[in-house]
């Protein structure tokens, strides 16, 4: 009978009795698969309306526009999954890109003047770092600070000027293919650095401190969880990512300016919080925020190629950021009904999904039909 007994409440049988049981219905609960399905149409309703969506050049082409945006969501994410922002990141782009430019237009070497400008970047996250984890001050206001200190640094570089005539051997990183093939450097870049910063979030104990943060701060302090260190190396770590989105940038454009990616800060936030990471932090994948940027990519490619004008293409992906907040809400009000009892938050988040959607397809129609009308 003590044998029975012991084998009744071993663990393992426990967790399995404990766990949960996937379903259909369970698994779309997830964003991931949401945006999945969202490519997926996407895809099928561009290649009905244009012909050359689907072109690999025209793919290979459109797909490297959206790299800078990218390689700065990486390190996002993990600001955003411990509950904090960093809303300086294109600006230490501008900043990190002009300061190379500025060297580069007094002689100096392109790669001792691109050292100089990622280690600018990265000094730039030192300082974000050192206020926000090490003296312990808001993000929101530290960044929003940085934000314009940073651009104002890249004006001072540059002034009214512009950095040009950078090496062909510079611009292959913005510009080249990588092995003759299709596929863009920065592309390739890109796609190195989702998995390595995937790995490390999913599959290390740094990772685990991450979502500790973001979910109870106060709790993973008196866990033994080094906050403070943590914060101060991803925004580090943010400093000198922004900084190499800002060499890719200046090699693609085969110039630099000190205006160059304002207001891209806004694009990667909306990419990351469109991947299913929760602002208030604790929550979302880096596999959801490498969708939601493919997404992105897809629908303002196939936009494009249709002639909607750009701020109705804003307005779209804003709505998708707007869904992307009320569906798993939807959800789990969906899933709170009682058999015998209807919740009246339930329909009011069924209506207000509907509402959205109905109103995202007629503005897109809508605006397709009188750009076509004014040609």
């Amino acid at each position: 009978m003590k044998a029975e007994n012991s084998q009744e409440l071993k663990p393992e049988t426990l967790i399995a009795e404990k766990a949960e049981h996937y379903s259909l219905s369970t698994l779309f609960k997830h964003w991931e698969w949401m945006l999945v399905g969202l490519i997926i149409a996407v895809v099928l309703v561009n290649t009905n309306l244009s012909p050359y969506f689907l072109n690999a050049n025209n793919l290979s082409r459109t797909s490297s526009d959206f790299m800078e945006i990218g390689l700065m969501m990486l390190p996002m994410v993990f600001i955003i999954v411990t509950g904090n922002i960093d809303l300086s990141v294109a600006s230490n782009m501008g900043m990190s890109a002009s300061f190379m430019g500025l060297l580069h237009n007094m002689g100096v070497n392109i790669w001792v003047a691109a050292l100089a400008g990622l280690l600018l970047g990265t000094l730039g996250g030192v300082l974000n770092g050192y206020l926000v984890g090490r003296v312990k001050l808001p993000a929101l206001v530290v960044t929003l600070g940085t934000y314009a200190f940073f651009r104002g640094l890249a004006y001072g570089f540059l002034g009214d000027q512009a950095a040009r005539n950078y090496p062909p051997e510079f611009t292959y990183f913005g510009q080249g293919k990588v092995f003759g093939t299709l596929v863009p450097f920065s592309v390739a870049l890109f796609a190195v650095l989702a998995i390595l910063f995937g790995l490390v979030l999913h599959k290390t104990t740094f990772g685990r401190y991450l979502y500790a943060i973001g979910n109870n701060e106060n709790a993973a302090i008196y866990s033994g969880v080094p906050v403070s260190k943590i914060k101060f190396r991803i925004y580090v770590l943010s400093g000198f990512i922004s900084a190499l989105a800002g060499l890719i940038l200046a090699a693609r454009f085969g110039s630099t300016r000190p205006d160059n990616g304002t207001g891209l800060e806004l694009s990667v936030i909306t990419a990351a919080v469109l991947g299913g990471l929760d602002i208030n932090g604790g929550k979302g994948t880096m596999y959801g925020a490498a969708l939601s940027l493919l997404l992105i990519g897809l629908l303002k490619f196939g936009m494009g190629l249709m002639n909607i004008q750009s701020q109705v293409q804003s307005m779209v992906v804003g709505l998708l950021l707007i869904i992307s907040i009320l569906l798993p809400h939807f959800v789990s009000q969906i899933s709170s009904i009682r058999k015998d009892r209807i919740r009246w938050k339930s329909i009011l988040a069924i209506v207000a999904v509907v509402l959205v959607f109905a109103a995202f397809f007629a503005f897109f129609f809508w605006s397709r039909a009188a750009v076509i009308a004014s040609v």
